[in-house]
C-alpha cells in the first residue's frame, strides 16, 4: 500500500529548530540549497543552510536529516562548522527562487499563465533523495486591493525558473525577513547574492534597513550605504541609534560623510557629530546620547511607563536617569540614576528621585574602554552614565555597546560556537 511523501514547504521551514538525538537544539534552519538540472526535472535537495551559535552559518547534508516534524527538524548531531560558501551550481530557494516571476504551463490560456513565486515545497521520492515537487505562484493583482489568484502546481508544469532574472522582486522574501530578528534578517541578507541584496535593501522600509545595518559586518553597511541615493541614506541613518549612526558615518570618506551629516535632521545629526568628537574606544565614542531621562518631580509610575517603551534594548531600560531640565542631552545637572528592579519594589505614587542609587559614579566621557568594563563589573551594571565637566548627563555607556567595541573586528563572521559538535568535510 503507497502513502502520499511527507510534503514540507520551504517558507515554513526557515527558522525551524534543528535538535540532535539527545533533544538538544544546534541550529535554525535559514535556506535550502538545491541543484537545478533542467525545468521538467525536480531540483534535488542537496541540504539546508543552517545558523548554529554566534551566528555562523553551516551547511547541513540532506542525509543527515533523520526527521522533519511539524515544528522541528532532527539530525544525525554530525556537524561540519565549515561556514557555509555557495557554489555556482547551487540555488538557494529563500534567497534566491522566492518572487521570480515564472509562467504556468495553461492550455486554457495562450501563453500561459504568470506570477511570482511566494513559496517552493519539497518532498521524499521513492529513493529517499529530497526533491522540489511544487511552486506556489500568486497572479499579479488585479484591481485595487485585490490580490491576485494563487495556485500551487508541479515543478514540471512551471517555466522560468532555471533562467536568470535580471530585475527580481523581492515582496515575498521580504515578507520573511520581517518575521525574523533584525540579527537573523541581517545574516540572510549578507548571504545573498549581490542582485538580490540590492533588491531587497531597495525594498525594505527605512526602519527596518536601519534594524538590519546594525547587525551587518561594517564592510557591509558601508557597501549598502554607499549604493543607496544620498537622501534615503540620510533617512536610514536618522533610524539608527546614533552611536552605530557615528560608528558607520566614520567609516565612510570624509565627503560623503559631510554631505551625509548634512541631509540629516539638525537634532540626529548634532547627536551624531558629538559622538564623533570623542576618541574611539572611550565611554564618549560609545556611549547612547538617549537614555531614558526623567525630571526630580517625575513618579515611579512615569519611570516605569518610559521603560516599557518596546524599542528600548534591556541594557537601557535598567536604570532611568533623573536630572535637572533641560532633559534631553547635554541635560541639566545629573541627579542621580534608579534600577529598575528598585522601581518595581517602590509604590507608584512615589517620586522616583526617592529611589535613586546614591552610590553610583558617573563615568567621564574620556574613560578608556578598559576603564568602562572595569566599572561595569566592578558595580555589576548593565549601564552607567557619562557626564561632562559641569556635571551634565551626556549619555549612557551599555553593556551591549562595550561588548561591541571589545570584540575583534568582523566577530560576527567569526563567532564560533561552543561545544564538541564536529563533523567531516562537506
Amino acid at each position: 500500500m503507497s502513502t502520499t511523501p511527507t510534503r514540507v514547504f520551504v517558507a515554513r521551514l526557515v527558522g525551524l529548530p534543528i535538535f540532535d538525538p539527545q533533544g538538544d537544539q544546534v541550529a535554525k534552519v535559514r535556506d535550502l540549497v538545491v541543484a537545478i538540472r533542467t525545468e521538467t526535472s525536480q531540483p534535488r535537495v542537496l541540504g539546508m543552510v543552517a545558523e548554529v551559535f554566534g551566528r555562523r552559518r553551516i551547511f547541513v547534508p540532506m542525509t543527515r536529516i533523520t526527521n522533519i516534524d511539524s515544528g522541528q527538524v532532527h539530525t544525525t548531531g554530525l556537524l561540519n562548522m565549515r561556514r557555509f560558501v555557495q557554489r555556482s551550481t547551487e540555488t538557494l530557494v529563500m534567497g534566491q527562487m522566492l518572487d521570480r516571476t515564472v509562467t504556468i504551463k495553461d492550455s486554457a490560456k495562450e501563453g500561459g499563465v504568470t506570477g511570482v513565486v511566494y513559496d517552493v515545497a519539497m518532498e521524499q521520492a521513492r529513493n529517499r533523495d529530497w526533491v522540489l515537487s511544487r511552486v506556489a505562484i500568486q497572479e499579479p493583482s488585479k484591481g485595487f486591493r485585490r490580490r491576485g489568484q494563487t495556485h500551487v502546481v508541479e515543478w514540471r508544469d512551471v517555466t522560468g525558473l532555471t533562467r536568470p532574472e535580471p530585475m527580481q522582486g523581492a515582496t515575498h522574501l521580504i515578507a520573511a525577513l520581517n518575521d525574523m530578528r533584525p540579527a537573523d534578517a541581517a545574516n540572510m541578507i549578507h548571504d545573498l547574492p549581490p542582485e538580490r541584496r540590492t533588491a531587497v535593501v531597495a525594498a525594505l522600509d527605512d526602519e527596518r534597513l536601519a534594524d538590519v545595518l546594525e547587525e551587518l559586518p561594517d564592510e557591509d553597511q558601508v557597501e549598502i550605504l554607499e549604493h543607496l541615493d544620498s537622501e534615503r541614506a540620510a533617512d536610514v541613518l536618522e533610524e539608527m541609534s546614533a552611536d552605530d549612526a557615528a560608528d558607520l558615518i566614520a567609516d565612510l570618506n570624509p565627503e560623503t560623510a559631510a554631505t551625509l551629516l548634512g541631509l540629516m535632521e539638525p537634532d540626529e545629526a548634532e547627536d551624531v557629530r558629538r559622538l564623533m568628537s570623542y576618541d574611539d574606544n572611550t565611554a564618549g565614542a560609545m556611549m547612547t546620547p538617549e537614555p531614558v531621562i526623567l525630571s526630580p518631580d517625575a513618579t515611579i509610575a512615569d519611570a516605569l511607563a518610559h521603560v516599557r517603551n518596546p524599542e528600548l534594548t534591556p541594557s537601557l531600560a535598567a536604570l532611568v536617569y533623573v536630572c535637572r531640565q533641560p532633559l534631553e542631552t547635554p541635560t541639566g545637572r545629573l541627579l542621580g540614576a534608579a534600577h529598575i528592579q528598585r522601581l518595581l519594589r517602590e509604590p507608584p505614587s512615589t517620586l522616583v528621585a526617592a529611589a535613586l542609587d546614591e552610590s553610583m559614579d558617573p563615568l567621564r566621557p574620556d574613560a578608556s574602554m578598559d576603564e568602562v568594563a572595569a566599572h561595569l563589573a566592578t558595580y555589576n551594571l548593565v549601564a552607567a552614565p557619562v557626564v561632562d565637566d559641569e556635571g551634565r548627563l551626556i549619555g549612557a555607556v551599555t553593556v551591549d555597546d562595550l561588548l561591541d567595541h571589545m570584540l575583534p573586528e568582523g566577530w560576527r563572521d567569526r563567532a564560533p560556537r561552543p561545544g564538541p559538535i564536529t563533523g567531516g568535510a562537506r
